[in-house]
């Protein structure tokens, strides 16, 4: 015999309740509709005990945080949102369908639901009645009033399956449940209300509901209605449950039966809304219909489909850039629908027309000739379905005229015999349109998942818009900040310019007033070097976010690394710790390219990572030579360069936070504590972009920094 404590500890994990197939494909049905009605997905929920526990169970969770509770369920659909309410639904049913016994079931979910529902509907009459100031309250606790018997049949349900064979009454049923589990369902259902935190009085009401009537009369209003609710909805109660009805409620013989034929009524619209057959069964071991055995195949098929597409929206969701994006969605084509001609053109605002993006190397000559279809081309299979927002195909899509020379192209170039071309528009803007390669069988089999396929084009939609709004608002603030630090920079360096002049003409004055072979020349030269030094230093907040403008000359990489580092020596021997370790290719190419910018930005990364490394360390620095023949590595974009010339600088100190590493280039974005305001890097970055080269690092907590520096190889006349 378990006690209640080892029992609530034993079920306090469980998560998947059963859910009467037919009601389930009614909700994904209604989730997935254009222009979905909130109203139609609550009135869907409210008439299914396991799915109303699960939504209120979410919304009251701490991940919601809401200062007030929520018992409304059309308030939770709307906080909650059509999208978790699908996939909850969902989670909810996939132990009901795959584990869940068919056919004389002693436990049988449509004689549940029925008795549930009937219970929450006749509770909500009597509640309107009898003025009782929350009827919603009233629908929802007899709703979920015998709960426990679901959470006992999900948890042991070999062991319940015992229990109701052998118990002929309630009474017998509470004292088995009681012995045998350790706490009746009435209790079960108390303790998980609370559990949900939902109103203390809702869990008194499926606390109470199995108690003798003698102590229902002295109990607070709700756990009243839910009582009689509960006796008046099983069929063979109800005559002897009129008396404590009058008793309770003072309501006459015929004002009763006028509140059953109406929840009867109610039952039969909630019935047509449904989709499915609602009778009073004769006992609990009813046999399945057909319809509802139907239900549990198309509800089996559903579920193992979103089960693969949830995996596939996870890898949406965690793809943080414009090609994982589309990575991820090729390849969820690729699982989900055994599809492996796949081509995504997204839409550029600037060319006004649909661009090839594709992860397929075989099928990169659409990104090296840099196609673009115009929107104007609007006979286009492509440009039309992103127009009209539907999906539109070649197989019967140009029955009536010859497909444009564009389409004629692509259905060549992809090797099948027809393109189905899926919109994806997020927000009423155009994203771009997935085209898929097919022969006629693959477009027969696929158009039986059009539902599935329109929800995944959806999803991938929303991820590359999303993204693109989070680049363009991160491009944005970079740019104010930008231009708000050069506005500050400017009024600093105009400030602080004329002090400084006057200190010069007074050092020129005292140098004037001694001799030339007075000693203190020497010390006025080094003050005025110093002065020069602020200068330029002043002159470089004024310049890190305004346009550059190159003076491309040819550079010897390594003697400008060279000659730094000796000029830095004074500076690296501050730092004692410091060992320098140069690694410099020998007959490194000459590029042509900026020498003063390059000066600056190995300065910078030399001293962040001297820096970063107060008790001392290794600080490497190594050149490469990247020849033309690696320019599949370096990406498309580079291809037309004759190759790069890679720096690499190295430090052991503590790397780069996770926190910090979205951002690390953005201005005033520093790890480094006070003193130091995080516009080094920002200006390392604009610089190497405006000589053409990419700056990237490799970095791990406790394991140090690299930064890799690739600089384009090319000649004079193309700078």
């Amino acid at each position: 015999m378990e006690t209640r404590e080892s029992l609530f500890r034993q079920i306090e994990t469980q998560r998947h309740l059963p859910t009467l197939p037919a009601i389930l494909l009614k909700l994904i049905n209604a989730c997935e509709q254009d222009g979905e009605n909130l109203k139609e997905v609550s009135r869907i929920i409210e008439h299914d005990p396991s799915l109303s526990g699960k939504i209120l169970n979410l919304v009251n969770s701490a991940h919601f945080g809401l200062p007030n509770r929520i018992d409304n369920m059309h308030r939770a659909v709307v906080l909650v949102g059509t999208n978790a309410i699908k996939n909850i639904a969902i989670c909810t049913s996939v132990y009901e369908v795959f584990n869940q016994t068919r056919g004389n079931s002693v436990f049988n979910l449509k004689f549940f639901w029925w008795h549930s529902l009937k219970c929450a509907m006749v509770a909500k009459f009597i509640a309107e009645k009898t003025h009782y100031i929350r009827p919603d309250e009233a629908f929802l606790s007899g709703l979920l009033h015998d709960i426990g018997k679901l959470v006992f049949w999900v948890n042991f349900p070999e062991k319940y399956r015992e229990i109701l064979k052998t118990c002929k009454g309630q009474n017998d049923l509470l004292f088995a449940e009681d012995k045998q589990l350790g706490a009746t369902h009435s209790e079960v259902g108390a303790w998980l209300i609370r559990r949900w935190n939902l109103q203390s009085f809702m869990a008194d009401s499926l606390l109470y509901h199995h108690e003798p009537k003698e102590r229902i009369l002295n109990a607070l209003p709700l756990v009243q209605i839910v009582y009689v609710a509960n006796a008046l909805s099983h069929v063979e109660q109800q005559d002897k449950d009129y008396n404590i009805t009058g008793e309770l409620f003072g309501f006459s013989r015929s004002q009763l039966e006028e509140l059953l034929s109406s929840a009867e009524g109610e039952l039969k619209n909630v019935a047509q809304l449904l989709g499915i057959e609602i009778e009073s069964p004769k006992s609990p071991e009813a046999i399945l219909s057909e319809k509802d055995q139907g239900g549990h195949e198309d509800l089996a098929r559903e579920v193992r489909e979103f089960s693969l597409l949830t995996g596939t929206l996870q890898n949406l969701l965690q793809s943080s850039d414009e090609d994982t994006i589309v990575r991820a969605a090729y390849q969820g084509l690729k699982v989900l629908f055994d599809i492996k001609s796949v081509f995504f053109f997204l839409y550029d605002n600037e060319k006004k027309g649909l661009i090839c993006k594709t992860t397929e190397e075989k099928n990169s000559s659409f990104i090296n000739d840099n196609i673009v279809i115009p929107m104007e081309a609007d006979k286009s299979l492509l440009t039309s379905c992103l127009t009209q927002g539907k999906p539109l195909e070649s197989f019967t899509g140009f029955a009536d005229a010859k497909p444009i020379i564009i389409d004629e192209q692509i259905i060549r170039f992809v090797n099948k015999e027809g393109i189905l071309c899926i919109p994806m528009l997020a927000h009423g803007e155009y994203v771009g349109v997935i085209v898929l390669g097919l022969d006629q069988v693959e477009f027969s089999h696929l158009s039986k998942h059009s539902m599935l396929l329109n929800m995944f084009s959806n999803n991938v939609a929303l991820a590359l818009h999303v993204d693109q709004v989070r680049r363009n608002q991160l491009n944005r603030i970079q740019s104010e900040r930008l231009a708000a630090s050069l506005y500050m920079a400017r009024k600093v360096v105009h400030e602080v310019n004329n002090p400084l002049s006057i200190m010069k003409n007074y050092l020129k004055i005292l140098g004037m007033k001694l001799s030339a072979q007075d000693p203190a020349q020497e010390e006025i030269e080094c003050l005025n070097e110093e002065i020069d030094r602020i200068t330029m230093i002043l002159r470089s907040l004024t310049t890190f976010s305004e346009k550059r403008v190159c003076n491309f000359v040819p550079v010897d990489i390594n003697g400008l690394l060279s000659d730094l580092m000796r000029i830095m020596t004074e500076f690296l021997s501050q730092h004692s710790n410091i060992k320098l370790h140069m690694d410099l290719e020998n007959e490194l190419p000459m590029i042509i390219t900026e020498r003063d910018s390059l000066k600056q930005v190995f300065i910078n990364l030399v001293k962040n990572a001297v820096e970063v490394m107060p008790k001392g360390g290794n600080l490497y620095i190594k050149t490469r030579h990247i020849p033309s023949y690696f320019e599949d590595e370096l990406g498309s974009e580079h291809r037309k360069y004759l190759g790069y010339v890679q720096i690499t600088i190295t430090d052991e100190g503590p790397g780069i936070s996770d926190k910090i590493k979205p951002r690390l280039f953005e201005p005033f974005v520093t790890s480094k504590g006070h003193g130091h305001f995080g516009l080094g890097l920002s200006i390392v970055y604009e610089i190497i972009k405006s000589l053409n080269g990419t700056l990237t690092y490799e970095s791990e907590e406790g394991k140090g920094t690299s930064f890799k520096i690739r600089l384009p190889m090319v000649t004079e006349q193309k700078v």
